[in-house]
């Protein structure tokens, strides 16, 4: 069987017996790493090399949301605490050279990180771009209320991560920032008008339109398919994210295991394969519901398959940089921040 479409959660610390054999047997294209799978560096680099054995390939992707604030799932005292992105964003309000310098050491620090981890995807950078009382599952995520400011700093940060060998994921594509609900638990609807959305929401996810990867919202946009979220709308993905904003990379689903979508998981699968996803994620590592969802997802083929390796192709060696003299550098333009 070949690689399948799908990135896949673990359980704990180290695999069980069961899902060393589901991966075996199912060969997903990749992982993903949450608190529960994390509790020193030995151990992390122990599970990420378990993972890849399962399934053959040292270059199999090993996601994590490190984003910095309330979303790091790296946490003290073995790993650095991050500001989040807000805080980048003040300070390129202040001095806009030093606000894209921080978010770039931010970044490589977090690949140095991550890379000793054998991690080499980060969920980030958050190209949402939040709007006065939307839900606060954005909030202090975003950089900026400004799409511009946005675009500029998610670049710096991408190019971070990227200098360290690390593969960012822009998300939430095409915008999560104006919805009023948090999809973790709802369905959010967007009911503005879609030439507003094309100049704010969707402006940043245009200019980083060449980054390797990009995650979903589970978002109705009603002006463009008021019945389905991005993830399940052929004509978001096909006709706007496609099109409009131009994104060819690999585009992979947000969370399946999230409330706001409807439908059992065999369902929720076959959807993002018709709308246009090249890979669904699937995070909780419940074993009853990754099943249903490898058994709907197909092997990685075609297009898809070609954007997949285009994507890790855009790995490369760690650059030279001190690890010590970076952090001393973010240490004083972050602390001048808060001062």
């Amino acid at each position: 069987m070949g690689i399948k479409a799908f990135i896949a959660g673990c359980s704990g610390t180290r695999l069980t017996e069961d899902e060393i054999a589901f991966f075996r047997e199912h060969s997903p294209w990749g992982f993903i790493l949450f608190a529960r799978n994390i509790e020193t560096p030995a151990q992390v680099r122990a599970l990420t090399g378990e993972l890849r054995e399962t399934v053959g390939r040292a270059d199999a992707p090993i996601l994590i949301d490190q984003e910095g604030g309330r979303v790091q799932r790296l946490r003290p005292p073995h790993w650095r605490e991050y500001p989040p992105g807000r805080l980048l964003g003040e300070l390129y309000r202040r001095d806009p050279e030093q606000g894209l310098r921080a978010a770039w050491l931010q970044s490589r620090l977090i690949a140095f990180e991550l890379a000793s981890l054998g991690i080499n995807v980060d969920c980030l950078p958050v190209l949402d771009v939040p709007v006065e009382n939307a839900h606060d599952v954005i909030g202090d995520r975003a950089y900026s209320y400004q799409p511009y400011e946005v675009s500029l700093i998610g670049r710096a940060a991408c190019d971070g991560l990227m200098a360290g060998g690390v593969l960012p994921v822009i998300k939430h594509i095409p915008g999560h920032g104006r919805a009023f609900a948090d999809s973790h638990k709802e369905l959010p609807i967007v009911d503005t008008h879609p030439a507003i959305l094309g100049c704010t929401d969707f402006y940043p996810f245009m200019q980083l339109a060449d980054m390797p990867l990009a995650m979903t919202a589970h978002v109705v946009y009603s002006g463009f398919d008021p019945d389905n979220p991005a993830t399940l709308s052929p004509k978001m993905i096909g006709e706007i994210i496609r099109g409009w904003l131009g994104y060819d990379g690999l585009l992979m689903s947000d969370d399946l295991s999230m409330q706001a979508l409807s439908g059992d998981f065999s369902t929720r699968t076959q959807s993002a394969f018709a709308a246009g996803c090249d890979v669904v994620l699937h995070c909780n590592g419940s074993m009853a519901e990754m099943k249903a969802v490898a058994a709907a997802t197909p092997v990685l083929d075609g297009k898809p398959a070609w954007r997949a390796r285009i994507a890790l192709e855009r790995l490369s060696p760690p650059d030279r940089c001190e690890e010590e003299t970076l952090l001393a550098e973010f240490e004083a333009l972050t602390e001048s921040a808060i001062a």
